[in-house]
């Protein structure tokens, strides 16, 4: 249970140092559908962060995800780096 708390805590705290940053989030949405969207990460709370999503046309500007998500794989998340948008894993 400690390393399960150490491991969401590093994981938080890799995503703080990223806050502002443009992303890509693949979510598995269940029955082999994956979404995949990009935004900027926004905040970091302690149990979720926020992503404002670049397209608003879908009625959530915002999404929410859980510490946990990344960690089960639920949720993948990759920082774009540059306009060449070669992207980095964060988790």
């Amino acid at each position: 249970m400690m390393a399960t708390v150490h491991t969401l805590e590093s994981i938080k705290s890799t995503l703080e140092k990223h806050i502002g940053k443009r992303v890509q989030l693949k979510a598995n949405k269940g029955r082999k559908q994956i979404v995949t969207k990009r935004g900027i990460l926004e905040e970091a709370y302690p149990s979720v962060f926020i992503v404002k999503l670049d397209d608003e046309t879908n009625g959530a500007s915002r999404v929410s995800y859980s510490y946990s998500d990344l960690l089960t794989s639920n949720v993948k998340l990759q920082v774009i780096k540059g306009k060449s948008e070669n992207e980095r894993k964060v988790s």
